[in-house]
């Protein structure tokens, strides 16, 4: 039955977390003296997000039965006749993202209690990770650009503190730092974007912009020939690469993973980096109407999933490996959109937010029985130590790569075949990217795989060398919990980690497994998504998809016959081979095509680009103003300018001032007849 949501019921749900924040955050903290303990802090942020959780959770379910809501909720201020408010569009695109965000973030606050034990900011910590969702909520609830604005700088703020969490360790400074200078350009774009839809459209609200979009695709930019919308368009999602790190703007993700191993998966693999392809999704009815922004998204996703899926296979870092495959997912994500399969992005967006957090959290768990070594070449064997590690973590594998029946593979080859229907321009890069990044994703997952849970046991031994390349390249010898590392003592086993650690992964690792095979036929070619998403009829991949559809049992059965299948197994088989039967392979190779590795290796160059090019232009700007304008002009011109004036004025004056009378007398009588000869009439004067 057609219905509207309880407004207040759906305050609640970011509200919750907000609360558990404020508690932990500042009567857990010495900012109000420490009133509370680590108990205290930890229930109740973990009540917080239940409770949004649980509400989320009802809301799907009523949103399932057709119920909606859109509305306002408060009104800040009216300024010229634009309405700045704060309201919330709870659909089935937010109420699916409502339980996404909860869900994870539940698993991630969990898994802190675990992770974090030790360490002395264990109440600011669950603050931080409490307000992210909080964050994260208000973005996906919004309605309009003003409270999405706020949500999308918000989770910014946030990945900043807890980036930079260990904040005495000199590189998770640098990497905070690093994450939002390149957000603020992205952002930069994204309030161009908005700023440009209000001022031809006269409102902030989604569903006002959107009624006046075939009005809006009439109009060029002032004073050239371009489409506003596609301008517009374009200003957003250079938002979105910034938020969803898309190359050029990718730059920050691997370098935060120097904060702790949660906030990796809540913003890295869940969350925060999902917002751009949320936001796409959401504008839908305004990308649908410019085929230049649909390309401009197709070929930088192309670039994204296939370049950035090839840094993974060479790092030993088992955390970077695992951000460099989310940057290739993200990839994905993004050409989905561009080739107009919206609702397939999106299902890709929540089955990878499951399979990827279950990886982060693996990864940590990792982590913790190796006292805190990172390093792969140091692992092996874990198997028969870390046994509910081990099969968590090969389910997150198995749905990485797309293995059928397994949630990634209706999503990754759902993108597969949109790539191939769609007729934009690029669409045949993005095909053969995505379907070349099938090899790779399934070759660097396999190799942390094998290299991490089988083989040879490399940990409690001697690994000067590695620890030398850790310092060397970005792979730093601080531990998770900012100590010294040092990984196990010669003698030492791995052990299995305690049960608020492996809990998160057991739960997660379900719907990895089978949330793809129930959700694909409602969410993709059923009503889930019906008057959320628009598609324009000229673009035709999504009814491909549907025609070729036959159930998620007949298109497992497909897959034996096509490309991608195929391609997984022998990426799998590769790693096999190069690090289970001749793991000497891998070392030849490398000393065969050096070239190739060092430019992996110092991933194409971007950083030292970007440090010349960009850094490097801000240096010699900031050095030509303080040169030309605080030196030359502030300085030399206007302070000490106006100083040597008076003085050269006064040492003329001083002339004049002699101390004899006879000279004033006749300055006096020489000023007298001025004045007379002025103002005297003459007798020719007409």
């Amino acid at each position: 039955m057609a219905g509207q949501l309880n407004p207040q019921l759906l305050l609640a749900v970011p509200l919750a977390p907000l609360a558990g924040a404020a508690i932990a955050g500042l009567f857990g903290t010495k900012f109000f003296g420490n009133l509370v303990g680590r108990k205290t802090s930890h229930t109740v942020t973990i009540l917080g997000v239940l409770i949004a959780l649980i509400i989320s959770v009802q809301t799907l379910l009523q949103v399932i039965d057709g119920t909606s809501f859109n509305g306002t909720l408060y009104t800040w201020m009216t300024v010229g006749g634009v309405k700045l408010e704060i309201g919330f569009l709870v659909d089935s695109l937010t109420a699916m993202m409502m339980c996404v965000v909860t869900f994870v973030s539940l698993m991630v606050h969990i898994y802190t209690i675990g992770y974090m034990k030790d360490d002395e900011g264990y109440n600011r910590f669950f603050a931080y990770i409490s307000l992210f969702t909080f964050s994260m909520l208000m973005l996906v609830m919004s309605n309009n650009f003003l409270q999405l604005f706020f949500g999308w700088e918000a989770v910014g703020l946030v990945s900043y503190l807890l980036i930079g969490f260990w904040y005495t360790r000199p590189t998770a400074i640098f990497a905070n730092m690093k994450a939002f200078l390149v957000n603020r350009v992205g952002d930069f774009g994204f309030i161009l974007g908005i700023g440009l839809l209000l001022a031809y459209s006269g409102s902030m609200n989604y569903t006002e912009v959107f009624a006046q979009s075939g009005a809006l695709a009439q109009l060029t930019l002032p004073g050239s020939d371009w489409m506003l919308l596609t301008v517009a368009c374009i200003c957003l999602f250079i938002g979105a690469m910034g938020k969803s790190a898309q190359f050029p703007l990718h730059v920050w993700l691997p370098d935060s993973m120097e904060g702790p191993t949660p906030i990796s998966a809540l913003i890295h693999a869940a969350t925060m980096v999902t917002a751009g392809i949320f936001m796409v999704t959401r504008m839908s009815p305004l990308f649908e109407l410019s085929d230049t922004a649909l390309s401009f998204i197709l070929i930088i996703g192309s670039i994204t999933a296939l370049f950035m899926g090839f840094l993974g296979v060479i790092q030993t870092d088992i955390k970077r490996v695992v951000a460099y495959s989310t940057l290739s997912q993200l990839g994905y994500m993004t050409v989905a959109l561009g080739a107009s399969a919206y609702s397939v992005a999106v299902f890709h967006l929540m089955t990878h937010a499951f399979f990827k957090a279950l990886l982060f959290l693996g990864a940590g768990s990792v982590i913790i029985g190796l006292h805190h070594d990172q390093d792969m070449r140091n692992m092996g064997g874990l198997r028969k130590y870390m046994p509910i590690t081990w099969i968590t973590s090969l389910v997150g594998s198995l749905a990485l790569i797309g293995t059928p029946f397994f949630s990634g593979f209706y999503s990754k080859d759902s993108i597969i075949e949109a790539a191939h229907a769609s007729t934009l321009f690029g669409s045949g890069f993005a095909y053969f990217a995505v379907l070349a990044s099938v090899f790779v994703t399934a070759f660097y997952s396999f190799r942390m795989y094998f290299m991490v849970f089988h083989g040879e046991e490399r940990f409690g031994k001697a690994h000067d060398a590695h620890d030398a390349h850790h310092a060397n390249d970005d792979h730093h010898e601080d531990s998770e919990d900012g100590h010294e590392h040092h990984g196990l003592a010669p003698g030492q086993k791995p052990h299995e980690s305690p049960w608020v650690v492996t809990l998160p992964l057991i739960l997660l690792a379900i719907p990895s497994a089978i949330i793809g095979f129930f959700a694909i036929e409602p969410m993709l070619f059923g009503s889930f998504f019906k008057d959320v998403i628009f598609v324009n009829e000229a673009h035709h991949a999504m009814e491909e998809l549907r025609n070729d559809f036959h159930g998620p049992v007949g298109m497992v059965a497909h897959a034996f016959s096509s490309a991608p299948l195929w391609l997984a197994i022998a990426g799998v088989a590769s790693a096999y081979y190069c690090y289970m039967v001749n793991p000497r392979l891998p070392a030849a190779i490398k000393q065969k095509f050096l070239p190739i590795f060092t430019l992996l290796d110092n991933k194409y160059y971007m950083d030292k680009f970007n440090d010349v090019v960009f850094a490097g232009g801000a240096r010699m700007l900031g050095r030509g103003l303080w040169n030309a304008g605080d030196r030359g002009l502030i300085d030399g011109l206007i302070v000490n300018g106006s100083a040597k004036a008076v003085s050269w004025f006064s040492k003329i004056t001083r002339l004049w001032q002699s101390g004899y009378i006879y000279h004033y007398a006749f300055v006096m009588i020489i000023g007298v007849l001025g004045f007379l000869v002025w103002f005297m009439p003459f007798p020719f004067a007409k």
